[in-house]
């Protein structure tokens, strides 16, 4: 209670002359918390808790040993002399003395598991208490408790908890061990930006816009990728659509066409051709929606479809006409052996 109440009145003392040129800026750490977040400190802890299993285990033994002893004796009692069940007494005796030993020695206030958990604690901590002069330094906090201390801290805001930043700062620590020296200078230049960041609110506040910014630009870029894509896909189906209905035309055959209404189907047998230059406005309209190079392979294609379309037109045709001659031919066949018959 004298400790505590030595620590407010100093602390009162030097906020009077202080606050005169600033406020007082106070922080605090959770010092298991903090351990409990090293992974070092996570495996020596295990470790040694292998061992209390093990001293425990031992003690039970012992227990059980003795409890034995004891009931044989109560049972062998009435046939026993006197020296014989003092000698016996004295042995129980000892082993219990022994046995109590044991435990102060294993899990005593000043016992082994103790002494090791301090030993394996003392380094890290040492670590961490020059890691929070650093950060008290850098930060210019006046004061940082303890508080898993002695010190009793009836309230204390998060916001002044610095427990997970000396954390990251001691994760970062031993990295840094294993690091090159380019690695550990990014490191450095990201913790300086991550330190301007925290202790800069105006900073924080135009990454946050930006970031947003950002990602609506990414956003809008992929919705006209989408909307090129779709735009291609309708021009690619219509270019289609015409080219079916010029065939249809050119070959003198039925096509199904849909009614704007959509719910009549009409047959349709074109026999005028689509002339070139309508063709070519088409082709000119569809082009401009397109990319130089995906124009240019378009009209590439378009040419070389219409040459196969040619070919196919002149076999076609070719073969028409074989056919009516061969078709003339018969009938001449057939004509002149009927006058010969008659």
């Amino acid at each position: 209670m004298k400790k505590i109440l030595f620590i407010l009145v100093a602390l009162s003392t030097f906020s009077s002359k202080a606050q005169t040129a600033r406020g007082v800026k106070i922080g605090y750490i959770d010092m298991e918390y903090i351990l409990e977040k090293v992974p070092d400190y996570a495996d020596a802890i295990n470790q040694l808790e292998q061992k209390a299993q093990k001293w425990k285990q031992e003690i039970e033994v012992k227990k059980t040993e003795i409890n034995k002893l004891k009931e044989n004796l109560k049972t062998e009692r009435v046939l026993l002399t006197k020296e014989l069940i003092e000698e016996r007494e004295e042995e129980i005796a000892y082993l219990e003395k022994e046995l109590l030993e044991y435990q102060e020695k294993r899990f005593g206030p000043k016992g082994d598991l103790i002494i090791q958990k301090s030993v394996l604690v003392k380094p890290i901590q040492d670590q961490i208490f020059t890691i929070v002069q650093d950060v008290a330094e850098q930060r210019k906090y006046d004061f940082v408790f303890d508080k898993s201390s002695d010190l009793t801290m009836l309230f204390a805001a998060q916001k002044y908890d610095i427990s997970d930043y000396v954390v990251k700062k001691l994760t970062a620590s031993q990295k840094r061990e294993e690091m090159s020296k380019k690695q550990l200078k990014a490191l450095e230049a990201k913790e300086a930006l991550d330190e301007a960041v925290e202790e800069n609110p105006a900073f924080t506040e135009r990454k946050r816009i930006l970031d947003e910014k950002k990602a609506a630009r990414e956003k809008l870029i992929e919705e006209r990728k989408l909307a090129n894509e779709q735009k291609k896909a309708d021009a690619a189906e219509k270019r289609k659509k015409l080219l079916e209905e010029r065939n249809a035309k050119k070959n003198g055959t039925v096509i199904e066409n849909k009614s704007s209404e959509g719910d009549k189907d009409e047959k349709v047998e074109d026999k005028k051709e689509e002339s070139p230059s309508e063709e070519k406005d088409i082709v000119k309209e569809e082009t401009k929606k397109l990319t130089p190079e995906e124009a240019r392979q378009k009209l590439i294609d378009d040419k070389n479809k219409k040459i196969e379309e040619r070919k196919k037109a002149l076999e076609e045709k070719k073969k028409k006409i074989a056919e009516d001659k061969e078709a003339a031919k018969k009938a001449k066949e057939q004509k002149t052996e009927t006058e010969n018959k008659n």
